[in-house]
């Protein structure tokens, strides 16, 4: 009973938005849940929806929380770009943010007070700028006055608000261990130190702040693999059981950590780092069993990955495998090739037919045997019409050959006919002749 109070009190601050929305809701700042009555996902999703409408009314926040059944509505969600179920985006003015964070309410709410507010946050004292670091372990911060170099900032946050925060400052606002080379310029403040955004090494400033917005060393699932394609990086990631505590697979997560922290300068721009629980995902994603643990590379933005070919003792053995991996040295497996694209069909497909079998047999045996057995049935009637009628075939090609050879000999009459009128046209010496040799035969 206080579950079913908490889930319908926490329904009460979401709305359920019709037609009318498409019109009212640009007065507003709105976050909304596109949905369909029977996605799976959509309904696990529901009650954390309705926890972030009671938290986003508690807390004062400006931001609406509100549900769209998308099948009902098709034309709207359409007009948004909604494509997959369920789709969270928060509708700022003429501007549609989509969400792509875990679905968490935590998560959600970070993301929709991010966005609701101004794209550029200014920094005013050194005392906002320390409580600011404490609550953000990734921060972008502007420091200079008007320049191109700020309206490309500007430009960027509005397409990666949705990933981080974006702040501005005055050089005295920064801590004192901060040293530019030149003004303006733009920071990441990450790990416990900072990087300066160098226009030459680093390239477009779109590409390094979206390459730069995780953190060096990340606790990684496959959401957050995903995410990481998107940088351009190489992952080297720890693969361990987070429940074993034995040697090995704390020794191979530490490992990775120390190389993503004291060689920071030397790989950051092309790694990044972190430990994943489990095999099941990297098997998936490797079409392998890797045994765990241990340590691979994986190159998202073509599928390729790389193995350590000897026992990753130290982090000196790590960054030497490293470095093969960048000059070249290292040998790559996988690839988006023509073969792996096939093997990676027939993989998906067995894995399909092998988690429906785990998780029902029954209705594997039904789905798989049903029609299997139809099949097999109709190659038999097949097989089974062919060869009935080679039998009905030679037995008729035996019946007009007989026919045919009656033709050509005749009845017995005319062949009695034909041997009276040869023995007519015998002379009288040949019929004498003939007379002995048939009384010899007697």
């Amino acid at each position: 009973a206080v579950v079913a109070h908490v889930v319908a009190s926490g329904a009460g601050f979401v709305e359920d938005l019709d037609e009318s929305f498409k019109e009212n809701r640009k007065d507003d700042i709105w976050l909304v849940d596109f949905y369909a009555p029977w996605c799976g996902h959509c309904k696990k999703l529901e009650p954390v929806w309705n926890e972030v409408g009671t938290e986003m009314r508690n807390m004062g926040s400006p931001v609406k929380v509100g549900k769209m059944d998308a099948t009902s509505f098709s034309s709207i969600a359409s007009e948004f770009g909604v494509r997959g179920y369920p789709t969270i985006k928060l509708l700022k003015g003429d501007l549609a943010y989509n969400y792509r964070g875990p679905r968490t309410k935590d998560d959600i709410i970070e993301f929709a007070n991010r966005v609701a507010g101004p794209l550029i946050r200014p920094l005013p004292s050194q005392h906002m700028f320390e409580h600011v670091q404490k609550r953000h372990r990734v921060l972008f911060v502007y420091v200079g006055g008007e320049s191109p170099l700020k309206e490309k900032y500007i430009e960027v946050a509005s397409e990666l608000i949705v990933y981080t925060y974006f702040f501005s400052a005055s050089e005295d606002v920064l801590p004192e261990y901060v040293t530019l080379p030149e003004l303006p310029a733009v920071m990441v403040f990450k790990d416990g130190t900072y990087f300066v955004y160098d226009e030459y090494e680093d390239g477009d400033l779109s590409s390094w702040i979206n390459r730069e917005r995780f953190q060096g060393y990340l606790h990684v699932d496959g959401f957050t693999l995903y995410e990481l394609g998107d940088t351009g990086k190489l992952v080297a990631i720890a693969v361990i059981d987070d429940k074993n505590s034995s040697v090995e697979h704390t020794r191979l997560k530490s490992i990775i950590q120390e190389v993503a922290r004291d060689y920071r300068d030397h790989f950051h721009r092309d790694f990044q780092f972190g430990h994943m629980d489990g095999n099941d995902y990297i098997n998936s994603l490797l079409m392998d069993d890797l045994t765990i643990p241990t340590i691979v590379v994986l190159n998202t933005s073509n599928q390729q990955y790389f193995l350590p070919d000897r026992h990753i003792e130290s982090t000196e053995d790590m960054v030497q495998f490293i470095n093969n991996i960048l000059d070249g040295t290292a040998e790559a497996q996988g690839g988006d090739g023509l073969l792996q694209r096939i093997k990676r069909i027939i993989y998906d497909a067995k894995s399909t037919i092998m988690s429906v079998f785990r998780s029902s047999p029954l209705l594997g045996c039904f789905l798989f045997g049903l029609p299997l057995g139809v099949i097999s049935i109709m190659c038999y009637g097949i097989c089974t019409a062919d060869t009935e009628g080679e039998v009905f075939e030679h037995e008729g090609a035996k019946k007009e050959s007989g026919d045919r050879e009656l033709t050509d000999e005749g009845s017995e009459e005319e062949q009695e006919e034909e041997k009276n009128g040869k023995y007519t046209e015998l002379s009288d010496g040949e019929l004498k002749q003939k007379d002995i040799m048939e009384k010899k035969k007697d």
